[in-house]
């Protein structure tokens, strides 16, 4: 039964006669896991732990950075530098102290993507890539396991609902991957800060629907919003036999595989680059931090030029001396090694190994 507290907070539910105690009831005992605690995780988040969704898994590897706060509304200045997932778990628990969040600071991959969506009833896919994508689908389709998933980008945005009660997967609608070329990336293109706001919202209604076993799930239908005319359309799209029964044990490995990030960057210690500062021709330094980053702390000497704006600033980088990148903890200089590499041409650049926290330590 529910507690009075419950019964208080949840009364605008208790008076739907669809929902009623029965379904309060049900909506505690739903565990729910949010992969990705951005944009789109951020009103997901808020609304699944205002319906009081028992408990909400969070996964997600990143920090909060100041160019987030646009459209990622669970965070705010005093954040900067802090872990997604547990700031978001802590929100969570501050809109609803009655809900029970979990954290996964981690990035969903195929070594862990089989525990991870095991321990849920039902996935929201709130990443913004397609191998995350793609593994959570064929993870949910080998577990039997729901999978909201939304997408946004520029203006526009989709919802859908896949592997639900034996309807479409996700490679039904979306056979393979996109190319390198094909691939949209929302760090050069941008956003509307709305946008994520609108399509996760539709999302955590969608989670609430299966939950509840509430109306019309988006079950073979792919509803699309462009948030500048504001019109939407509903694309229907069947069950492909073959493609619905793909799994992580069936499917290409290289699926699952950003295909800019085929070959890892070349990497450098902090001991190594201790030395060769010290050396009479001592390598560039390359930060790709956010401003308030580099502020806090940086290598002496360094540039400081930010992933979103590296194509704008490329001009500045040199290419006939050793360069080495850094971020944070290596991923943001690893992601900033391979645009260079692919789009300039750049061969003179290495990694440092764990960043500037590497660096600290050492």
């Amino acid at each position: 039964m529910l507690t009075p507290d419950e019964r208080h907070r949840y009364r605008r539910h208790l008076q739907l006669p669809e929902i009623g105690e029965a379904g309060q009831l049900k909506l505690r005992a739903a565990r729910v896991l949010v992969v990705g605690a951005g944009g789109l995780g951020c009103p997901v988040l808020q609304y699944l732990a205002a319906a009081g969704v028992g408990t909400l898994g969070i996964a997600d590897a990143d920090q909060v950075e100041l160019s987030n706060l646009q459209r990622q509304i669970l965070y705010g200045p005093a954040d900067l530098g802090q872990p997604k997932a547990a700031t978001a778990a802590r929100e969570v628990q501050r809109l609803n102290p009655l809900v029970h969040p979990e954290v996964h600071a981690l990035r969903v991959t195929p070594a862990n993507a089989q525990s991870l969506v095991a321990a849920y009833d039902l996935v929201v896919d709130a990443t913004d890539n397609f191998p995350t994508r793609y593994l959570l689908n064929d993870t949910c389709v080998l577990l039997g396991k729901p999978l909201v998933s939304g997408a946004i980008y520029k203006f526009e945005g989709q919802v859908s609902v896949f592997n639900y009660r034996g309807g479409p997967s996700y490679r039904c609608l979306f056979p393979e991957p996109p190319g390198p070329a094909e691939a949209p990336n929302c760090d050069t293109t941008g956003v509307l800060g709305v946008l994520p706001g609108l399509i996760g919202t539709v999302q955590a209604s969608e989670a609430l629907k299966v939950v509840l076993d509430l109306g019309e799930v988006l079950s073979g239908r792919l509803w699309v919003l462009d948030a500048l005319t504001m019109q939407t359309r509903t694309l229907r799209f069947a069950r492909h036999p073959e493609r619905s029964l793909i799994t992580t044990a069936t499917a290409n490995p290289a699926d699952y595989q950003d295909p800019g990030c085929a070959a890892p960057p070349a990497g450098i210690t902090a001991a190594e680059l201790r030395a060769r500062l010290q050396s009479p021709a001592p390598p560039f330094l390359l930060d790709v931090r956010e401003p308030h980053e580099f502020a806090a702390q940086h290598l002496p000497g360094a540039l400081l030029l930010p992933l979103g704006q590296l194509a704008a600033g490329v001009a500045a980088v040199p290419r006939e001396q050793p360069v080495v990148v850094y971020c944070r903890s290596g991923a943001r200089s690893a992601r900033a090694i391979q645009q260079l590499q692919a789009e300039f041409g750049f061969t003179n650049l290495h990694n440092l190994e764990g960043g500037i926290l590497a660096w600290a330590e050492a």
